[in-house]
């Protein structure tokens, strides 16, 4: 993920800093705008998690500090949600001017609510995702609703929300009542993806259930389980961006997945170091996929290893080679499992007489075959098995030219 800073006016004419980031090839197949949630800012670790995630499905994702709040300018009394709604609009107009129409957006808390009234406005938008979204505006004012009342007597109080002290006014408290988000949302008419924590205690999961019931399909509901309201656990925000990444895709043109340009070659991996430790993003001419190293050995664990992966490709192709012998054959093979384990073994321990013992490289293969096979048949599977390129491969003297570019 490859990351640019903005500065966005929007129509009070305050800066609002955002943030591109942009596909590791830098060449998006679609935009999505994300708005977080009340009192965050863009620089949330779900935040960025969520957005890095859309980006390995070909997004660019413009993250921004909604107005007085992180490093955009302004007050937060003026950060109501009427003013997160025209926040939104200004980034969308940005968009459109200067790179591409946004098509997608995403909101989390709070700022699902006002994506979804942002994409009752903008006719460029073709799908709408939120993450823990209020059914109602003014659910929110249950946050500073110690200070209500003395909001009303002195016309601007300075509350405490999440710990952090914040100046609200009369005409903040009163535009949180101002929009009827089910009707918006009954109105919507666009695909929408609801996803919700079931325990949420800061918006409770009867919040989606009205959101949802009130939405025409196509819409969609995934429940978050085990997650909390911030999406403090990185892999729950990873995988909601996953989740959106897979769902939307349904709902735009089917493109060629050139996140990462192959450059004429069969694969190419790429490993941001300035960004990442050990996650890699790989990349075939229509495939993409993640490898990374377990947490025990200091990665994150995001994706299979690089021995994984070369494990995976002896398992592929030895199922793949039976199913085809074994349909030549004409032989009632059903299923076939290939469970496969690579480790270091000494020679001795492998019993190998070889003039200098040596640790050497080990895969294990066991199989499983499944179906109406006598012992002969399933012994001849079995030297089949020994048989499928890959494993080949590995057992011939292979030759790795390797050259700068």
């Amino acid at each position: 993920m490859k990351s640019k800073k903005l500065n966005i006016e929007n129509e009070k004419g305050y800066n609002l800093q955002a943030y591109l980031e942009l596909p590791a090839n830098q060449k998006p197949s679609n935009f999505a705008v994300f708005a977080h949630c009340f009192t965050c800012t863009s620089s949330l670790s779900a935040v960025k998690n969520i957005s890095r995630a859309l980006t390995n499905h070909g997004f660019a994702v413009v993250r921004f500090d909604f107005t007085g709040l992180g490093r955009s300018e302004g007050r937060f009394s003026e950060s109501h949600f009427s003013a997160n709604v025209s926040d939104l609009l200004a980034v969308n107009t940005y968009l459109q001017n200067y790179y591409m129409a946004p098509s997608l957006l995403v909101g989390h808390s709070l700022g699902g609510a006002a994506v979804i009234k942002a994409a009752s406005l903008l006719n460029n938008i073709k799908a709408v995702a939120t993450v823990g979204a209020p059914a109602t505006v003014g659910h929110v004012t249950k946050l500073f609703s110690h200070g209500l009342d003395e909001v009303a007597a002195k016309g601007e109080v300075e509350v405490h929300i999440g710990g952090r002290p914040f100046k609200i006014d009369t005409a903040f408290v009163e535009d949180f009542s101002k929009t009827n988000l089910p009707e918006v949302t009954k109105n919507l008419r666009k695909p929408l993806l609801i996803m919700h924590a079931p325990f949420d205690n800061i918006v409770a999961i009867k919040n989606a259930e009205k959101l949802y019931q009130n939405a025409h399909h196509p819409k969609s509901f995934i429940s978050l389980d085990g997650a909390d309201h911030l999406l403090t656990n990185s892999q729950d925000s990873l995988y909601v961006g996953n989740v959106i990444g897979s769902w939307v895709q349904r709902y735009f043109e089917p493109q060629d997945n050139a996140m990462l340009d192959t450059d004429g070659e069969q694969l190419v991996a790429h490993l941001n170091l300035q960004e990442e430790n050990f996650t890699t993003n790989i990349q075939t001419k229509k495939h993409a996929f993640i490898a990374d190293e377990p947490e025990s050995v200091g990665g994150n664990d995001f994706g299979p290893s690089p021995y994984d992966y070369l494990s995976a490709g002896l398992a592929a192709c030895t199922v793949m080679t039976l199913k085809l012998y074994a349909e030549r054959k004409n032989w009632d093979l059903k299923e076939v499992y290939a469970y496969i384990t690579y480790s270091k073994k000494h020679s001795t321990d492998l019993m190998l007489d070889i003039e200098k013992p040596m640790r050497m490289d080990f895969l294990q293969k066991r199989l499983k075959l499944i179906g109406n096979l006598d012992q002969t048949q399933r012994q001849r599977l079995m030297e089949i098995a020994s048989k499928c390129p890959v494993h080949k491969t590995l057992q011939s003297d292979v030759i790795i030219e390797t050259e700068l570019i």
